[in-house]
Order: C-alpha cells, then structure tokens, then sequence
C-alpha cells in the first residue's frame, strides 16, 4: 500500500512578493490556513508558488484566485503519482559489501550470499551504515586484517550504529568493547547488537571517556576502531596509545585527505606507523600499527 497517495501541484510563477502573496491567498482559500503551500525560489533566481492538493479544485477556481493577486499568471498543473516512499527510500540504501562483509537493511535480507556475512543495520539517528566513506574504510581495513591475524581484544571508540563492532566480533569470535557519546546511539547500537546475535561478544558504554573500568577490564587491546573526527582523535592518541597492546592494529578515520597527516604525526609520536592510507568518497581511513 502507498504510504504517500496521488496528489495535484499548482504551480504559478511570479516575482518574489507575488509569488509569497499567491502563496498565502491559496492556502487561505483552499487549505483553511493549514496545507502544503509555499512560495519557494528557483535555481535560476525566479520564484513561484506551489501547492499540493489531494483532489484538485476545479481549474477555474484556481485561476480565479491567482487572478486575484496576479492577472494573466501562468498556471501549471502536474499529477504526482501515489507511492510508497518508505520503499523508495529503502531502495536507496544498496547492500555495501567489503570483502566478506555485506552491510544491508531489512529489505536485502534475502540477497546476502551463502559466502557472505551479513550486517543488519537500518538507517537510522545513529552514524554508521556502511556507506559513508568513513565506515566502508574502516570495513575494508577490517578485512585486510582478518586475511592474517585474529585479534583476541577489540575496542570500537565511537561505536555509532555498532557496525564495525559487530563485524569485528562475527569475523574473530572476540570480545569488543563499544564506547559512544551519544546516548540515543548506544541505544540504536544495542539493538542492532542484538538484532545481529553478537550479543555474547559486543558490550557497550555511553562515555566519553576512555579510562571507563569495563574498558580498563580488557586491556591491552589488539584491535582499535577510531571512526570520529580529528579534532577528537588528536585529543585521543594518548589514551588510545595506552590502551594498545604492543603490535596491535588501530584503523583510525573521519578524515578528511587534507587532515590525514596531522593525526598521522600524533599517533607516531605515540609509537605508531602506517601500515596503509586509503581514501573513499573523499574520507580517509589510516590503519596503524603500534611498534
């Protein structure tokens, strides 16, 4: 069932006080003050008036009105189709796959591989879908990773969504260790945890901090996720350096290419080095190894 049914735009050109006056003067004689009205401008400058109605009034009504602000106005008339935007919108969100992993919503279920993990993870407030740059970087150096080492301890620093928790955990079988700010993303995250069975692996704290007991408890970790933006991740690099076990991976992104060589210097000085940089959509994910 449509979730958006058939509609009828006017639309009228006019100058820019014009187009506000018909604005008004149609959701006043059509709409009793409460409608989809409004006079909106161009990409070319010009303005003009629109609106919405679920059953158009006859033509002649219209132009009557019009004609009361505007003589001899053009008037155009369009039919919007019913549809279901949810879908719509949900057809946007493509499967995201980065090697063994594929991040989808509900309405892929069906199309994950036999071969693939599949991630759950509806849009939502929570950052962290898998297509943003940022995320798919740290999914494929997650990947990388995996194709050699099994990290046994995991600490995902900005959680959002609990994505690369999540595949961290499915990929290693290891206990990870999720911290978010925001408390309406923990609770997202907890869901999406649950709803993908990492249950028994993925824990998750609303903090801010990173000397937090339960973090303290799991130390040191061979595997850090920093996805968050670099005024933060300078602020970190200490306690992100102390909580590393000798050896171990810290993938690092929300990074803009012009930004990748200050956090770079930060985190050598705390004894890390590159070990790959790679950019997406503009976003660049640093994976770092402590010496």
């Amino acid at each position: 069932m449509a979730d958006f049914p058939e509609s009828h735009v006017v639309r009228v050109g006019a100058s820019e006080r014009d187009a506000k006056r018909i604005a008004d003067h149609l959701l006043e004689r059509f709409f009793e003050g409460e409608g989809a009205v409004g006079a909106f401008e161009a990409p070319d400058g010009s303005w003009f008036a629109e609106a919405h109605f679920p059953e158009l009034p006859e033509k002649a009504l219209i132009a009557a009105a019009v004609a009361e602000i505007l003589q001899h106005a053009k008037i155009e008339y369009e039919t919007l189709a019913a549809k279901d935007w949810i879908a719509a919108s949900l057809e946007g969100l493509k499967i995201v796959r980065a090697g063994r992993f594929a991040i989808h919503g509900s309405h892929d279920r069906a199309r994950i591989r036999p071969n693939e993990t599949g991630i759950e993870i509806e849009a939502a407030l929570a950052f962290g879908t898998g297509h943003h740059g940022t995320t798919l970087g740290c999914l494929r150096a997650l990947e990388r990773l995996a194709r050699t080492e099994k990290p046994k301890r995991i600490l995902d620093v900005g959680t959002g969504t609990a994505v690369l928790g999540i595949a961290a955990a499915r990929a290693f079988h290891a206990p990870v260790i999720g911290t978010e700010i925001d408390r309406a993303s923990v609770l997202v995250a907890k869901e999406n945890v649950r709803a993908n069975r990492a249950l028994p692996y993925v824990g998750l704290l609303h903090t801010g901090s990173l000397s937090a007991p339960m973090i303290a408890q799991y130390t040191p970790y061979d595997l850090i996720f920093a996805n968050i933006l670099l005024p933060v991740l300078r602020q970190l690099a200490r306690p992100i350096a102390a909580l590393a076990a000798p050896g171990a991976t810290v993938i690092l992104s929300g990074l803009l290419p012009s930004q990748a060589l200050a956090a770079l210097a930060r985190y050598r000085a705390q004894g890390m080095q590159l070990v790959r940089s790679e950019t997406i959509e503009n976003w660049t994910t640093l994976t770092l190894r402590k010496l």
